[in-house]
């Protein structure tokens, strides 16, 4: 399948973008890594692994509140730090001033980030995985990680004069 095919396939439909692949119940994690989960907690996981974006702090704030209006948004703050240090979720930082998180994929994928509406989209590409181990060897060295995020607008957007 080539690298278009694929970029479709990954976008999913609705609000956000669908995640590439399938994650791990972050409750079940917790619960592997001994971590005490608190019914907040609990909320605060669930919203995450249902999300189909990439959520900030406020916007995970948000939706959580409207479960339980007795979680404080330092709550949040203090329960994404835990899982991310705990390597549970994915902090992103997309050139939009906030950090936005996602469940630690069980595949790698890339993304692309619209610059106009700030939407994420996730993807892959053998060809570009195989390039970029390639630029690696040819520097003397092996691949062992990277991100890729492409900034873009529209192609249909007309230049601004």
């Amino acid at each position: 399948m080539d690298f278009i095919a694929r970029a479709v396939i990954l976008r999913g439909h609705g609000e956000g973008i669908v995640s590439a692949t399938k994650h791990t119940d972050i409750e079940a994690q917790c619960a592997a890594r001994g971590m005490r989960m608190t019914e907040q907690r609990r909320v605060i996981a669930r919203i995450l692994a249902s999300s189909d974006d990439h959520p900030d702090v406020e916007e995970l704030y948000r939706r959580c509140s409207a479960v339980d209006s007795r979680i404080s948004i330092s709550t949040v703050y203090r329960t994404v730090k835990l899982f991310e240090d705990a390597g549970i979720i994915e902090r992103h930082d997309f050139r939009d001033g906030r950090a936005r998180y996602e469940q630690m994929p069980e595949s790698h994928h890339d993304h692309l980030i619209n610059l106009r509406t700030g939407e994420v989209i996730e993807f892959q590409s053998e060809e570009i995985e195989a390039l970029q181990a390639e630029v690696a060897r040819r520097l003397g060295y092996r691949l062992v990680d990277h991100r890729l995020e492409l900034y873009a607008v529209p192609l249909d957007e007309k230049p601004k004069r």
